[in-house]
């Protein structure tokens, strides 16, 4: 029987068999290649640590309440699926589906599972030249531009970029694409700090060994960068983001915070430096300060484009990458020793 991974409770990943289910008109069978998750979103809930793991966002309302007062709204349940986005390929088409067929290579926001039966709009055709490891990281791209374009990063900025994450570096790609002339990275992990010099970040910061803050003012003529990006998740990050950017600066945090804000101290640089914090990465809240030229859809078309154009990569982003039959140890390994991973990856 096919094998899918889940999480029965708090930070108790499985792999469970399971029955495809019979195949419906409009619907698709996938068997999939290539999976990934989404490591700063997906860990916290995983964990037990997320907003919505103890309270329950109304989206109508646009707030979060406690789960006792909320009668309607987005919550965590276990078990859960785990995973974030699959490619793979149609082995049935259900009737009344036209746009695919057999053997087409198909990618969605789909979880890690060795089969998926789902509605044909669910899934988009892969588009020719685009790997599936690039593929399995239009998620991560499509947070990125949303981060770089909410910065309005311009050709000549000074960009840092918080988090080294495939998010980050993402981000790190897309600064220079958009004409930064000098990008700095701050993340804790040797393994993405290389990356991130790799793909062109003129700086690399270890926050573990020093200030943030003083290194990036430092390298820009004590003044600070024009936008910062914050991609990690942690508040001392968005503190160090703060106090890394020019007065009258951009911040755009682009993570889902979890837990309380401790190490953020909005009573310091934040107060004196008339910065702006921008809001506005999450890809699924539409629509856009942009709309109606920009919505999700062309998002995403400029993502793959920018894959298909080689100007955006993801070699070295998948770390680790495992057959799905070590994906309960490889999900440990990302939560408990993060310093060894950037973006899992599960193949079949």
């Amino acid at each position: 029987m096919p094998k899918e991974l889940i999480a029965v409770a708090p930070r108790q990943p499985e792999l469970r068999e399971y029955e495809d289910p019979p195949l419906k008109p409009g619907q698709v069978r996938i068997k999939s290649l290539l999976s990934a998750e989404k490591h700063g979103t997906t860990l916290p809930i995983y964990r037990g640590t997320s907003p919505v793991s103890e309270k329950v966002y109304d989206s109508k309302l646009g707030l979060f309440f406690p789960k006792k007062e909320a009668t309607r709204g987005w919550t965590a349940k276990f078990p859960m699926p785990l995973g974030n986005m699959t490619v793979g390929i149609i082995t049935e088409v259900g009737e009344g589906v036209e746009n695919l067929k057999v053997g087409d290579r198909v990618f969605g926001h789909l979880p890690i599972r060795e089969t998926h039966t789902v509605d044909a709009q669910a899934v988009h055709p892969a588009p020719p030249g685009i790997s599936d490891e690039a593929l399995v990281c239009v998620d991560p791209a499509m947070v990125a531009l949303m981060g770089v374009r909410e910065g309005n990063v311009r050709l000549g900025d000074k960009v840092a970029v918080f988090g080294a994450g495939a998010i980050g570096l993402m981000a790190v790609q897309m600064a220079k694409l958009s004409g930064a002339v000098f990008v700095a990275v701050v993340e804790p992990v040797s393994i993405r700090r290389e990356l991130a010099l790799h793909y062109g970040a003129d700086l690399a910061i270890d926050p573990t060994r020093e200030d943030p803050g003083v290194c990036i003012r430092k390298a820009t003529g004590d003044k600070g960068v024009d936008v910062a990006i914050e991609t990690s998740g942690a508040y001392p990050a968005l503190h160090q983001a703060i106090r890394a950017t020019a007065y009258g600066g951009t911040i755009v945090p682009v993570s889902f915070y979890s837990g309380e804000a401790k190490g953020l101290h909005l009573g310091e640089e934040w107060h004196f430096n008339r910065q702006v914090m921008v809001s506005g990465a999450r890809v699924e809240s539409e629509p856009y300060r942009d709309h109606p030229r920009w919505n999700r859809k062309r998002v995403e078309e400029v993502v793959l484009e920018l894959f298909r154009s080689g100007k955006l990569t993801v070699e070295g982003i998948l770390k680790p990458v495992v057959p799905i039959e070590q994906a309960v140890e490889a999900y440990r390994l990302i939560d408990e020793h993060p310093e060894e991973s950037i973006k899992l990856g599960v193949t079949y």
